[in-house]
């Protein structure tokens, strides 16, 4: 199982009142997270884009433990917690320098054509995705 990592250095703007980093842009860091897994597999978003075909979150979650402050720099570690053919859920742990976790959680995201949103089969349509992704997702 290939777990990526993306390290993200906290600028103050990611920063609430408390002089922590406010909730919602640990989500961006989800992102970034998953950008960095599906390059690393040798993929990328946007080629998939040009072809109309886009890949939305169908379900998303986040358990806080430690805040992360500015000036600080985090590792999103980023893996494929579960993969039918047709769904993917991608597993993110974020990291603080201290080495403790901050954040856990998971997506849940499907592709679809841009024009209908109606899903596609990776399988079919990406035959390289859909290996990478039965290779390297979570086992048991």
């Amino acid at each position: 199982m290939l777990i990526a990592e993306k390290k993200i250095e906290v600028r103050y703007a990611e920063t609430d009142q408390m002089g922590v980093v406010y909730h919602a842009n640990y989500i961006i860091w989800m992102e970034l997270g998953r950008t960095q897994l599906i390059k690393d597999l040798g993929f990328n978003y946007a080629e998939m884009e040009k072809d109309g075909i886009i890949s939305p979150v169908l379900d998303i979650q986040a358990t806080y433990k430690k805040p992360v402050r500015y000036g600080e720099t985090a590792t999103v570690r980023t893996w494929i917690e579960s993969y039918d053919g047709l769904r993917v859920a991608y597993g993110y742990e974020i990291v603080a320098e201290t080495g403790e976790v901050s954040v856990t959680g998971t997506s849940v995201h499907v592709c679809v054509k841009k024009d209908s949103f109606r899903p596609i089969s990776i399988k079919r349509l990406y035959p390289e995705w859909h290996e990478a992704y039965e290779t390297n997702k979570k086992q048991g």
